[in-house]
């Protein structure tokens, strides 16, 4: 039996949705694009507004060591669709979680001057996967016990 080292699967919820697993486009491409589940309006930025989520429909899982980026595609800003962060990082550990079972939404502003309309299938974002390397002195310890933005809460131990 193959060892699962890293990869996308349908989070719980989405099974019947006709979500697609992302794909490399090219041999060399170093990042997965990802698709929206379902048809989003976002409306144009303002002052105080929430970035919009986008459903996936999709989870992803990875080595203990490793983590995953979810990246703007470089025709983003093209269109007015920005990250706010430029890009989101996600730790293996957030596969499975109780509270979504690891269900990653991409985080968008509109820049533009109208509404965006993002349809379902349409590449909004896309997913690299990276090693990342830990202190000497490192003393990181307990459980995930939530998910989208649950590390600043407090842990199981």
């Amino acid at each position: 039996m193959k060892v699962k080292k890293r990869g996308f699967e349908i989070a719980k919820g989405w099974e019947d949705k006709g979500i697609n697993l992302p794909v490399r486009k090219t041999a060399h491409a170093a990042a997965y694009d990802i698709e929206a589940a379902e048809d989003v309006t976002i409306p144009v930025y303002k002052p105080g507004i929430k970035p919009t989520l986008i459903p996936t429909g999709l989870k992803a899982y990875c080595q203990d060591d490793e983590c995953y980026f979810l990246i703007s595609r470089s025709g983003g800003p093209k269109k007015g669709l920005l990250t706010p962060h430029g890009f989101g990082l996600i730790d293996a550990d957030y596969y499975e979680n109780p509270d979504n079972d690891g269900h990653f939404m991409v985080q968008v502003f509109n820049c533009s001057d109208k509404e965006l309309h993002i349809k379902k299938g349409d590449a909004v974002a896309q997913v690299m996967f990276t090693k990342y390397l830990v202190c000497d002195n490192d003393i990181a310890g307990g459980k995930r016990k939530g998910g989208f933005g649950s590390t600043d809460e407090k842990k199981e131990n």
